[in-house]
């Protein structure tokens, strides 16, 4: 290592509040935008929506309606990256808003050629009027991130019309009881499923540079009632014979024996607007 270079930054499991979590979120994407797209852009593809590791997409799915009823309405992506969904949304005639806290990532779906308004911003604080969408989505953004997710939904709730649609994924919470190795080595518990410290990477004057927020999936069935939805499905996928690949902690070895996606699929309360 030369005298130039940033030190590793140090790993501890402490409190974290939100204006922290956001501020840690915001820098380690706008730095890490670059090698993450590089890294997975290809399994993410260029306008496919993909829910997870696993390689489950909403073309398969389903999980916001179906693929032909989807032109017209209005959808909501939070943490969107480089808005991939979004461009899957808009080609088949939804009107996609991809927002997300990094610049950066953002810039990668300016790049992209995305036809659909790109919105930099901090989902605790939705910058849209209520009732301003028809669904709302999230495949691994902002949720897993931020310390209180309650109030993220509450303002997906808001924006939602009657009837809307939430579906949103992150990372399956009995991952946590394991070490993050895609190999044998991730398969023995090494920690309690029922300790909710968050994970952080902290630099020398312990500041955070990248947080993570363990809730248990009663946690985030609970999160899902007190925003005001209706929880319609719990969707765990199953690893696919023809997924290879080795994400992080995700892999073919693990992803046989445990989960390691949940998806939730909730509904706004009110009315109905008379399409499914």
């Amino acid at each position: 290592m030369n005298q130039d270079s940033e030190p590793e930054p140090e790993v501890a499991r402490r409190a974290a509040d939100d204006a922290e979590s956001s501020r840690a979120s915001r820098v380690w994407w706008d730095r890490n935008a670059d090698d993450y797209q590089r890294e997975h852009g290809d399994f993410l593809g260029d306008a496919r929506f993909v829910w997870g590791p696993e390689g489950l997409d909403e073309e398969r799915a389903g999980l916001l309606g179906p693929a032909g009823e989807l032109a017209g309405r209005s959808v909501l992506e939070v943490g969107a990256g480089a808005a991939q969904c979004s461009r899957w949304l808009a080609a088949r005639g939804a009107r996609p808003v991809a927002l997300d806290i990094s610049h950066r990532q953002l810039r990668h779906a300016l790049r992209a050629g995305a036809g659909f308004p790109l919105v930099q911003a901090d989902a605790g604080a939705l910058p849209f009027a209520d009732g301003s969408f028809d669904l709302a989505c999230s495949a691994y953004g902002a949720l897993p991130f931020v310390a209180d997710p309650v109030r993220v939904m509450r303002e997906v709730h808001r924006v939602l019309r009657p009837g809307g649609r939430w579906v949103f994924s992150v990372t399956h919470p009995i991952r946590w009881a394991f070490p993050d190795e895609p190999g044998p080595e991730g398969l023995t518990v090494h920690a309690s499923y029922f300790d909710r410290t968050p994970y952080v990477e902290q630099d020398g004057h312990g500041r955070a540079v990248y947080v993570e927020h363990h809730r248990t999936l009663g946690d985030r069935v609970r999160d899902v009632v007190a925003a005001g939805f209706r929880l319609l499905d719990l969707v765990e996928p199953e690893w696919p014979e023809w997924n290879r690949q080795e994400w992080g902690g995700w892999s073919p070895l693990r992803g046989r024996l445990i989960p390691g996606t949940a998806i939730f699929v909730c509904e706004r309360d009110g009315e109905r607007d008379g399409r499914p």
